[in-house]
């Protein structure tokens, strides 16, 4: 098992992968991947967006490597780079927001009602 990073760069590293997914629509994308490969279309018809917005954050997911993307005749299909690791680490997330209870959600400054 990998330990985490100490040094500042896999930290800026750390970082970077969690305000990937710290977006709404991209871990809701990333969790409707979780159950098998979508189409663009799918995915705006699932989240009830618009087809540019649904790619643009596909794009940043596939930049970031966490979504891999396909040719299916003149349509795209995505899937999970990852699906073990990113299966894992969602669930960790749940674990420990069970654990935290409201406290992440009444976090004055991330929480649902902080100003951003």
């Amino acid at each position: 098992m990998r330990s985490l990073p100490t040094d500042v760069v896999g930290v800026e590293a750390a970082t970077s992968l969690f305000r990937s997914l710290g977006e709404p629509v991209r871990l809701a994308i990333l969790t409707r991947l979780m159950l098998g490969e979508q189409r663009v279309v799918d995915l705006t018809e699932h989240l009830g967006l618009a087809q540019s917005t649904v790619s643009g954050h596909l794009r940043c997911l596939l930049d970031c490597g966490l979504v891999e993307v396909r040719a299916v005749g003149r349509s795209s299909v995505y899937s999970l780079a990852v699906p073990d690791r990113l299966h894992a680490l969602l669930v960790a997330a749940e674990g420990l927001l069970e654990a935290t209870g409201d406290a992440v959600t009444l976090c004055p400054v991330y929480g649902t009602g902080a100003s951003r």
